[in-house]
């Protein structure tokens, strides 16, 4: 293992707050003394077929601990995910069926591993523990915290407040995530800074069943495109790692100066004396923010797809977008209606958009060009029997065929 005062120096990277440093600190000279590893967990809830940008700021913190030689756990909430975490929640969110949970954890076990290390990586899910807990067990944890604790909450207390309901079975989400601690004998454990409530309620649970209390280790958020909120799907505001190359491309080329160098900060390996230059080059002329950009880009697009395939995605985002001619590969897709398509609807079969809610969105700004031509009709509808050029944004084409039943 490295010095523990270069280990500090990785973990700190990037991250929001560390609870608490120096238990973290004694922790390292412990693993560095002895040569057992530190057990350091992340846990996602599958509530999305899909991993984007967002997810990896905590999936990256998890490789810096892996580079280190510790014990890395990738820990799939299969059980926690049927409850739903209530973080940030202004109301209750509907639970998901244990069949979407599965699908989705699947393409989870795929996805972290263009970023970790398989030979290195545990994967272990919640129910193991969870399911087989009888209902007795569960009133017993359920007594080691008290209903005035959860209400300070931020998001409980609000809603305590403004009369708004909330579910029993809420609660137990922050116990469950706090027992995963105890089952998995966590060290350390990684969530973001909307997860420390969470995270501290593990540091409580391991405390009453014996255990040394984890760190907790927060990580920002990361904004999504619109550099305002934080990066979701339901937004469409996402870059997902398993999008197409020139599709990633293109995304992250659309972000603002100042959103570009959040992503280095928190999506690359770079240093912060290398970002620290970087900031300096740019502000003194020495590097055009463009190129920047684009050094970002074939960087994520590689990590993700490899690096033919970035440099495939610069190649394409050039022509097409400084020469400004169509793209030599656009997907094509054939929906099967019986009479006409609304469009709103034809945008988020095709994938275009996450649904028709987006798609009016996209619509109303000016985003979405039909055979060339700019759409402003969000209720417009499209006959069958033909084929339509359909671009979104500045980077995104299909070619959708709407063929009768």
């Amino acid at each position: 293992m490295k010095p523990v005062a270069e280990q500090m120096a990785l973990i700190k990277q990037g991250c929001q707050e560390i609870i608490r440093e120096e238990e973290l600190e004694a922790r390292l000279k412990k693993a560095a003394a002895t040569g057992v590893p530190l057990r350091v967990k992340a846990g996602f809830d599958p509530t999305a077929p899909d991993l984007h940008l967002g997810h990896t700021v905590l999936i990256q913190k998890l490789k810096h601990f892996q580079d280190l030689g510790h014990q890395v756990i990738f820990l799939i909430g299969d059980f926690t995910g049927l409850i739903g975490d209530p973080s940030g929640k202004s109301e209750t969110r509907p639970p998901l069926t244990e069949e979407e949970v599965k699908a989705n954890a699947a393409t989870y076990e795929r996805q972290i591993f263009k970023i970790l290390d398989p030979e290195k990586t545990v994967i272990d899910f919640n129910s193991r523990w969870m399911k087989p807990m009888a209902a007795q067990d569960l009133i017993r944890l359920a007594a080691r915290h008290t209903v005035a604790r959860m209400l300070e909450r931020d998001d409980f207390s609000k809603r305590y407040a403004s009369h708004t309901p909330i579910a029993i079975h809420e609660f137990l989400y922050p116990l469950i995530q706090g027992y995963d601690s105890v089952a998995l004998q966590a060290d350390v454990e990684l969530g973001g800074t909307d997860q420390k409530f969470n995270l501290l309620v593990g540091r409580e649970i391991q405390r009453e069943y014996g255990q040394e209390p984890q760190v907790v280790i927060t990580m920002p958020l990361l904004e999504g495109l619109d550099g305002v909120q934080k990066m979701s799907k339901s937004l469409g505001n996402y870059v997902g790692i398993d999008e197409p190359p020139q599709e990633m491309f293109g995304k992250i080329m659309s972000i603002s100066d100042t959103l570009m160098l959040r992503y280095y900060e928190l999506l690359t390996d770079i240093t912060p004396q290398e970002l620290a230059r970087l900031k300096d080059d740019l502000a003194q002329g020495k590097k055009h923010p463009r190129q920047v950009k684009e050094d970002l880009a074939v960087t994520l697009v590689a990590r993700y797809h490899g690096e033919n395939a970035a440099r495939q995605a610069a190649e394409e985002f050039a022509r097409v977008f400084r020469e400004r001619v169509l793209p030599e590969e656009i997907e094509e897709v054939t929906l099967k209606v019986p009479e006409a398509l609304w469009l709103p609807r034809l945008l988020a079969e095709a994938g275009l958009a996450a649904g028709t809610s987006e798609a009016k969105r996209l619509i109303n700004q000016g985003g979405v060009h039909l055979d060339g031509e700019k759409v402003s009709d969000v209720n417009l509808e499209l006959p069958t029997g033909k084929t339509y050029l359909l671009k979104v944004g500045k980077r995104r084409f299909k070619r959708v065929t709407l063929a009768a039943v």
